[in-house]
Parts: C-alpha cells; structure tokens; sequence
C-alpha cells in the first residue's frame, strides 16, 4: 500500500475481530461517508459512496500564459517601479515573500496574455493521420459486423495493419527526434519521459503525532517539517566549556620579507 500510495478506508473490523473487507484509493476525494453497518451473514457490511466523474462530461478548456505573445520589458518596469525598501518595512520573511508575489502575480498578469488550450490524453506522437486510420478502423470494423463479407473482413485486416505500422513508425521517429534534441531542447525531453510514465509518485496519505491520518497537502507539509526540524540538536548553552588560554608571552612584532629569498623557496616548489 505505501509502495503504491494507497489509502485503506476501512478502519473497524468486518468479520469478528478482523478487517477483511477492504476499501483502497490513491487519496480519499472520491469516497464519501463509509461505515461499517449491519451483517449479512459473517461479514458486515460497508456502505459508502463513490465520486466519479461523468464520462460523457464535455472536456473544458484550461487558461495557460501564452509567453510567445509576452511583453517582459513592460513587465520589468513595472516590477522595477515598486519601493520594496517601503512595502517591505517591518515585515518578517513570511510576509516579504507574500508582498513580492502577489506584485510578479500582478505584473504578470498584465502584460502576459493567457491563451485557451483543450486538455487532452494522447500521447506527444499522436497526429491527425493516425487518428484519421483509426476512424478508418472503426469504420471497416462496423461494416464487417454489419456485411461478414470476405472483401470487407480483408479491409478491417488491411486498416488494423495500417494503424499498427504507422503508430510504430511515429513513435520511433518521435524518440529519434527527442534524443537528438536533447542537449538543445531538454524541456521536450522531460516532457516525454514524463508522459512515459506510468505511474508518478505522489507522497500518500501520512498520520501525525496523534495518530490521525492526514490527506491534504498543507497537513502532509507540516507533518514533513516537524519531522526534519526534530533532527536538528539543541545545544545546552548553560555549560559551555572555556577554552584553553593560550601562551602570548612570545609576540611577533616586525615582519621582514626579503624578495631574493622568496623566489628562491618559490623555485625550489616548482622543482
């Protein structure tokens, strides 16, 4: 469970003294409400609900800053216009850190325009052409359920060939183009990994001091920072040891350099 980031919800037992019924997730956003209720049979049941998001929900489109259309003069400017010696008087880090950015937020806002972008779940290879041979696919495969035609199953045969050709075909030649530009274009290359990836590690659900778990990011972040802040040692400053007197009796009063003298120890270093 800790190695996949899952989360058991069913915390009392369910068949006796045991829990044997169990409820996992990644986080707990889309269970709602779980009890332990009544018995059928040995076991006991569990009643909970479940969110899930409507398939046929229509995608909406996200806002990203659209920097090729960006004016960073302008913005430059006006974060220079600022008198952070004034905003920042009397302030502790915390606030320092909020006033300066909430000031690149507004700047940024201003003279960065944001575009529209459709979210969307195909990989980076994907093109228009396979999608076409994959509508063509689909189409041959409903024509040999309708007609069960030799010509027509020979089709579906020839589509499915395609498709499978031309997705390994752009795949290979999108590594191709990623690996060679991976010293000039390192951003494509993460990108790619990271689309690659099955899995991206998330820190799963924590328990804190008292033995509570806790799911959201802020109260994850506090349990991590008590945590390494308890590393750090706490010297006893009321018994801090005296040190040693040392013998200045013997004091060095005139330095006399001689330049003959220091070439000569600086040539014998050289040999």
């Amino acid at each position: 469970m800790n190695t996949n980031s899952l989360q058991q919800h069913v915390n009392k037992p369910t068949r006796g003294n045991d829990i044997l019924d169990l409820v996992m997730t990644i986080t707990d956003l889309s269970i709602n409400g779980l009890e332990v209720t009544d018995k059928i049979g040995d076991h006991q049941m569990i009643d909970f609900s479940l969110d899930v998001q409507d398939p046929n929900t229509r995608t909406q489109h996200k806002q990203v800053l659209d920097y090729k259309r960006a004016n960073f003069e302008l913005r430059k400017e006006e974060l220079g216009s600022y008198n952070y010696e004034v905003l920042t008087s009397n302030k502790n880090a915390e606030e320092y850190y909020m006033i300066l950015k909430n000031k690149i937020a507004t700047a940024t806002d201003h003279h960065i325009p944001r575009k529209r972008i459709r979210p969307t779940n195909n990989p980076t290879w994907f093109s228009q052409e396979i999608k076409r041979l994959i509508n063509a696919r689909q189409h041959s495969y409903r024509r040999l359920k309708q007609y069960q035609t030799e010509p027509h199953r020979q089709e579906h045969i020839h589509t499915c060939r395609a498709v499978k050709r031309t997705i390994k075909s752009t795949e290979r030649n999108k590594e191709i183009t990623v690996a060679a530009q991976a010293k000039t274009n390192p951003k494509s290359f993460y990108k790619y990994v990271n689309d690659r990836r099955l899995k991206r590690d998330t820190i799963g659900p924590l328990i804190d001091s008292e033995g509570s778990t806790q799911t959201s990011n802020k109260s994850k972040a506090k349990i991590i920072n008590t945590y390494f802040t308890s590393v750090f040692t706490h010297e006893d400053l009321t018994e801090i040891p005296q040190p040693r007197a040392l013998n200045t009796q013997e004091i060095l009063s005139d330095d006399v350099f001689i330049v003959e003298e220091v070439e000569e120890q600086l040539t014998i270093l050289t040999h």
